[in-house]
Order: C-alpha cells, then structure tokens, then sequence
C-alpha cells in the first residue's frame, strides 16, 4: 500500500510489467480484479494532478477517472495485436476556448513521461503558427531557450519537414522552428521517482512550466497576424 493516497504504489508497475509479459485476454481475465485495484490507485492520483493543475490553470476535466484513457487497445488499424496498453496514460483539457493547450501523462515501467502542447494542430492553426514565428521568432526563443524551457524539457519536441513549409523562406533564421507540425513538451520520470510520495507535485510543477509556452501559442491562436482578437 502507498505511504499517501496520491503516491503512486510499486504494485502498479509490477502489475503492468506482468501485462507486458502475458498481453492475451485469459491472463488479463484472470487479473481483472487487480487491474481494477492499480487503476484505482492511477485514478487517485490523477485526481491529485487535477487539484494541483487548478492552483495554476484551469482545467475542463471533472475528475480523476475521466483523465484515464481505457487499457484496451485499438487493434483495427494496427499491425500490432495485442489488446491491452502495458502502460496507464491520461490527459486534462484546459477550459476555455481562448485558453489552448493540453496536459497529458503516462505511467509505464521504465518509460513514465509527462507531456503537453500541440499533437495535431489543424492546418489553419498550424498556418498561424508559422505566420506568427516567421514574424517574430524572438518571443518562442526566448521561452524555448530559457532555462526553466532547458533545464525541464530539454528541447520542443514533435514531428518536422523535412522541407521549407510552403509560404516560407527556406533561409528564414527560424526555420528550424518553422519545420514544426507537432509542438510537444515531455519530461521523463525514473521508476523511483514515479514511486516517491512528490510524484503528483513533481508532475505538476512541470505542467506548471508548461504554462509561458501555452500562454504564447493561446495569444497567437486566438488572434490574427495583425493582433486582433478572433471570435
């Protein structure tokens, strides 16, 4: 048992390295009670990252068991056909439609990260962002080559071109920036860390991190090149 009910308990990582081990539907019918008991533990803890995120943000997800995501896999497109993630993962929408971003997490032995931004920004959006970073890339680099950005994330991650996006100069000073589709911030966590009762407040303070990066992409999303606002 966990030493706080927001402490996240060594069983649901040797639950989900078991998972791992004997993906099929037999075994994971025969440990259907204990899946329920490490995802309740998840939940709760994920209702502690809702309290925290709402000191700093605010957040549309009601409650910690709506975060989760379901355990059964998708198999229809996939080359891969095992039916359950070995992983328990999750995500808080931001309220407000002038208040753009997401905050996601995923609690996997040997692989538990937390993330945030931009997966599949539209095509209008993504237009914006680029108008907006060719304009003026001073204000991103600043955030992205801060130190608090460095010290947490390390880089902005996601998927680029690799071509000039259409529209822009190839020899544009940020063009490496302008490459972007997909912009992504992710921290990785160690199982002991994942483990430790400051887990949910770790977790928090890096989506607390998150925030100049949302504020930035929120103002450019919610207005046009010329700074007016967008109804």
């Amino acid at each position: 048992m966990p030493k706080s009910p927001l402490q996240i308990p060594a069983s649901s990582l040797e639950f989900l390295k078991s998972l791992k081990l004997n993906n099929n539907r037999e075994w994971f019918n025969d440990h259907k009670d204990e899946f329920l008991e490490q995802q309740a533990y998840i939940e709760t803890f994920a209702e502690g990252l809702i309290a925290e995120l709402n000191t700093q943000d605010v957040i549309e997800t009601l409650s910690g068991k709506k975060s989760l995501s379901r355990i059964y896999r998708d198999t229809r497109f996939s080359k891969e056909k095992i039916p359950y993630k070995h992983y328990f993962n999750g995500h808080f929408s931001r309220s407000g439609r002038h208040r753009r971003g997401g905050y996601y997490f995923r609690i996997e032995p040997g692989n538990t990260f937390i993330a945030g931004g931009f997966q599949n920004p539209n095509a209008e959006d993504l237009k914006r962002i680029r108008e907006e970073i060719a304009a003026d890339p001073s204000a991103l680099n600043k955030i992205v080559l801060g130190k608090p950005f460095r010290e947490t994330f390390g880089t902005l991650r996601g998927e680029q071109l690799k071509t000039t996006p259409k529209g822009f100069d190839r020899d544009h000073e940020a063009i490496a920036l302008l490459r972007y589709k997909q912009f992504l911030l992710v921290r990785s966590f160690t199982d002991e860390e994942v483990l430790s009762a400051s887990f949910v407040k770790d977790a928090a303070q890096v989506y607390k991190r998150m925030l100049p990066f949302f504020d930035y992409m929120s103002e450019i999303l919610s207005t046009d090149i010329n700074g007016a606002g967008i109804s």
